[in-house]
């Protein structure tokens, strides 16, 4: 990153949905070592972020749906200059790591198992839950499984891992950013969903040129074999 040395001393801020925590985890340590510049990284679900940033809050680089980037580039919060595809992610379903692995290769198949669990989480404000309550409603069985869920903010892989619930819904690459669960798959693809992630620099950010080209190497052709083993899907 050609910076100056004072903002080196200064790490660069990213703020970023939990989707990409994987991936960012498996990157920046190399880009860091390579830069010489420490990268501060806060995760939260989009829907959290977008208060925040609403409210004021600004970083150098951010990561979110690419809906929530696209709506605040023409805000004129983010640089649509700058605007980036990143990666695209699927919702799947995760048990405890060593756990029997459920059916869900059918809708029908899918329903069985959410009824035949103990428990069930899914993200209460991540796209994910959103999309997963939604699923519910139109297959008729929200209430049903909703009255054993723990619908929560976080990486509901956790509460597999520690034996709250047999199932948990989320991003395949949330799920894959936990220790202590084992991914079965992806949802079935009548119920499943896409979401897109992008990622932009901030109008008046401390870092422009580095949070430019840290976007780059996220991006970079060296940098898709990480992104596809975090569980996402490189654009």
């Amino acid at each position: 990153m050609a910076t100056s040395d004072g903002s080196r001393r200064v790490p660069l801020r990213i703020l970023s949905t939990r989707a990409t925590r994987g991936m960012l985890t498996a990157l920046l340590p190399s880009i860091e070592r390579g830069t010489g510049r420490a990268i501060a990284v806060d995760y939260a679900a989009t829907n959290e972020l977008m208060p925040r940033i609403a409210a004021g809050e600004r970083a150098d680089l951010v990561l979110l749906t690419r809906d929530a980037i696209d709506r605040l580039c023409a805000d004129g919060v983010l640089d649509p200059a700058t605007r980036t595809d990143i990666a695209q992610a699927l919702v799947g379903l995760a048990v405890k790591a060593g756990a029997p692995r459920p059916d869900i290769a059918t809708v029908d198949a899918l329903v069985a198992t959410l009824r035949a669990a103990r428990a069930v989480a899914w993200s209460r404000t991540g796209a994910s839950g959103i999309h997963f309550a939604r699923v519910l409603t139109r297959l008729g069985i929200l209430e049903e499984i909703a009255a054993k869920a723990i619908v929560r903010d976080g990486f509901t892989g956790e509460l597999a891992a520690n034996g709250q619930v047999e199932v948990a819904i989320q991003q395949v690459s949330e799920l894959m950013a936990v220790d202590g669960v084992d991914v079965v798959g992806p949802l079935p693809d009548a119920v499943q969903e896409v979401t897109a992630f992008a990622g932009a620099v901030f109008v008046g950010a401390p870092d422009p040129e580095g949070a430019r080209d840290l976007l780059a190497r996220l991006v970079a052709p060296a940098a898709r074999p990480l992104v596809e083993r975090s569980g996402l899907k490189p654009v």
